[in-house]
């Protein structure tokens, strides 16, 4: 995920509402903390809650991207539901859009403490991209522990 060549990156992240310092961030985004350092997410902290399938756009910290699209990907019992997935693609790639970045990697959202399956999710995926008309090359990255 980390070593995609793209303009921006997105962080499947929560609806920002329990403290960071609450929260032991898994998979992708631990990997993007542990790379890109602590500046984004304090960024994220101070934009408060996050609608769900809503995205923020914050600095990429020590990251060599334009930007971190972090998306509310799952509800308040971590789980990601259709709507949440889709809305989540929707939303980063408009961010994308706005921002005038011309490729995205997203992971799989949902499928990690979404507590959906991989094959789930990427269907879900999927069908929000077959909705969007963009120039916008996006990237689907399956998160590999160890491989970040």
């Amino acid at each position: 995920m980390l070593d995609q060549r793209v303009d921006a990156i997105v962080n499947a992240w929560n609806r920002n509402i329990i403290p960071q310092w609450l929260l032991l961030p898994q998979g992708v985004s631990r990997a993007i903390r542990k790379r890109a350092g602590k500046q984004p997410f304090r960024e994220l902290a101070r934009h408060g809650p996050i609608p769900l399938g809503a995205a923020v756009v914050t600095s990429a910290g020590e990251l060599p991207y334009k930007a971190i699209i972090h998306v509310a990907g799952i509800n308040l019992r971590w789980f990601a539901t259709e709507k949440s997935i889709k809305d989540s693609v929707v939303s980063a790639m408009r961010c994308a859009e706005e921002l005038g970045m011309t490729s995205i990697a997203l992971p799989i959202i949902g499928s990690g403490s979404g507590n959906r399956s991989r094959e789930t999710a990427i269907t879900h995926m999927k069908s929000a991209f077959a909705g969007i008309s963009s120039g916008i090359r996006a990237v689907i990255v399956e998160y590999q522990p160890g491989s970040l």
